[in-house]
């Protein structure tokens, strides 16, 4: 069971992540969408990747800001960092909390385990002991807390599609088993403390100005140097590709219904989402560079099987991901809309202004 909808008109939203690919993108939207609305966003605008791509995003959110009626306040900081998270809640007394901040990356988990610690373990305490504390003094505190969980947590799962009622309790990696403690955490707070929580495990999000560690922004960046790129596991992987307008509609809708309290008296929901249509990679990289090509960044004649090597799977990894978002479709009416060749067109007409034009 759902809440009525929480009018976001006026609220004060804290996004944490605010200059990764997911917030930026989020950020952008509601003050599009919503009158009046004020967002906190929070971002250490870290290194794992290029800084100047978290910047330009930033610079995206601030050029919209500048033409509507609502407010955009950014926090450089960590969440690891329980001052600052401390701050933030009672300086600005958010309605909603959306964290999205995190460290992702399955292969990068396995060589720099602290960082997945420091973030997605500590920093989301944090966010849950803010959410908690929100309402001392017979405060109203947060409305609804939305928080990311990750496809990875359903491990080498054989049943596809993946449904959120599937056992997920065998992590194949360090970052799979960070995210499904962040439900664990979350679950725990709604029942103690009645923070309504809900909970979204993303599948594969791409799109323009995404993260250059996922495939197709790596391939992409490979494929213009000349370089080889790897298709892992000879190319039987799947991958529930789903693209960053979808996610982010889905997210707002479902920030405007807290869960009522279930079966168990506790206000928690989980959800997938994704695009409900895995993509094999080998065919995921022909569309790749057919639209590289229309796009201009590669050549006509450029051959791609020559940089194409086949290579078995790596630790960590999984053999396919595929989500049921059943859940989100009753009660939500959320069905992506992009397709992958769409998709992967608009995020080749991106790069090529954001590499070659700047």
């Amino acid at each position: 069971m759902l809440e009525k909808n929480i009018d976001l008109t006026g609220k004060t939203v804290l996004i944490t992540g605010a200059a990764g690919f997911i917030g930026a993108n989020l950020s952008v939207e509601l003050l599009k969408k919503e009158k009046y609305i004020r967002i906190v966003g929070v971002d250490s605008l870290n290194d794992y990747y290029d800084v100047s791509l978290k910047e330009y995003r930033l610079t995206q959110i601030e050029a919209v800001r500048n033409e509507v009626s609502g407010e955009f306040i950014f926090i450089k900081g960590n969440i690891a960092d329980k001052e600052i998270v401390s701050k933030a809640f009672s300086k600005y007394q958010p309605d909603i909390v959306v964290n999205l901040a995190a460290q992702a990356g399955v292969r990068y988990s396995i060589t720099n385990p602290d960082a997945y610690i420091e973030a997605n373990i500590i920093g989301f305490y944090n966010i849950l002991e803010a959410c908690r504390h929100s309402y001392d003094d017979g405060r109203e505190g947060v409305k609804h807390l939305i928080y990311a969980s990750s496809s990875s947590v359903y491990g080498n799962n054989e049943k596809v599609p993946y449904a959120t009622e599937d056992k997920a309790d065998n992590p194949v990696s360090l970052y799979a088993a960070t995210k499904k403690s962040n439900e664990l955490f979350a679950h725990a707070y709604a029942k103690l403390y009645g923070i309504p929580a809900t909970g979204l495990r993303f599948f594969t999000v791409y799109g323009p100005a995404g993260r250059p560690d996922m495939a197709y922004f790596g391939f992409t960046n490979k494929l213009v140097k000349g370089e080889t790129i790897k298709i892992f596991n000879y190319g039987n992987c799947k991958r529930d590709f789903t693209y960053i307008d979808d996610i982010v509609r889905g997210i707002i809708a479902v920030m405007q219904r807290k869960p009522s309290a279930n079966e168990s008296g506790i206000p928690y929901k989980l959800y997938n989402i994704g695009n409900n249509h895995p993509e094999n990679l080998l065919e995921f990289v022909a569309v790749l560079e057919q639209e590289l090509k229309r796009a201009g960044i590669l050549s006509q004649s450029y051959d791609i099987d020559s940089h194409i090597r086949l290579v078995g799977m790596q630790p960590g990894d999984v053999e396919m991901t595929y989500a049921d978002i059943g859940g989100l479709e009753d009660d939500f009416g959320f069905r992506p809309e992009t397709s992958l060749r769409e998709g992967l067109r608009r995020f080749a007409q991106w790069y090529r202004e954001y590499r070659y034009l700047e």
